[in-house]
């Protein structure tokens, strides 16, 4: 696939969740369907952000081929499953940039150092996931409100779509916003 199908395909899946956003669709329509092998709960945001859970190393190139510049993994290396150095190794050398912002509960800190990855156009387009997609639900909620000025319920509703259940997450999230 050549790097402007690639692109193509961003930019249409992309346009497909957006025009199913303003529909009042939610998550994304056929996002499923472009997940890389082996990934779980995958959402693609828009055309610079997919949001999953678990995430084998195996899928790295598949998310370069996707069109994907970085990795941000939320995941602890003592979580079942979880193989950072191993992921770590196959984003690097499938061309990916990785970030690894490991938590189990979030802090001002993870979540400043989520929101400075996030924002670095060098990230673009980013592939966000934890094991659930719990985590990331609530970092993109805080992402959503903080950086693009959404109001809570918008931003709660996308972010429930990604994957976020936890209450305790909501809470975080909800409080971090509240602060800002």
């Amino acid at each position: 696939m050549t790097r402007l199908q690639q692109l193509s395909r961003v930019v249409t899946a992309g346009t497909l969740l957006a025009a199913g956003l303003m529909l009042g669709l939610g998550a994304a329509v056929g996002a499923q369907d472009e997940a890389p092998e082996g990934v779980v709960n995958y959402t693609r945001v828009d055309a610079t952000v997919a949001c999953a859970g678990a995430t084998p190393a195996s899928a790295m190139p598949a998310l370069r081929d996707l069109g994907f510049a970085s990795v941000i993994n939320f995941r602890t290396a003592g979580e079942n499953g979880a193989n950072i150095e191993g992921s770590r190794a196959a984003a690097t050398e499938a061309g990916l940039k990785y970030i690894h912002i490991p938590f189990r509960t979030p802090t001002d800190e993870t979540t400043g150092a989520f929101l400075a990855a996030i924002a670095d156009d060098a990230n673009q387009p980013a592939y966000i996931h934890c094991g659930s997609a719990n985590r990331v639900g609530a970092m993109w909620f805080i992402k959503r409100v903080v950086g693009d000025g959404w109001d809570t319920d918008r931003a709660m509703a996308e972010a429930e779509a990604i994957g976020l259940r936890s209450e305790a997450l909501k809470a975080f999230a909800t409080e971090y916003v509240a602060n800002r």
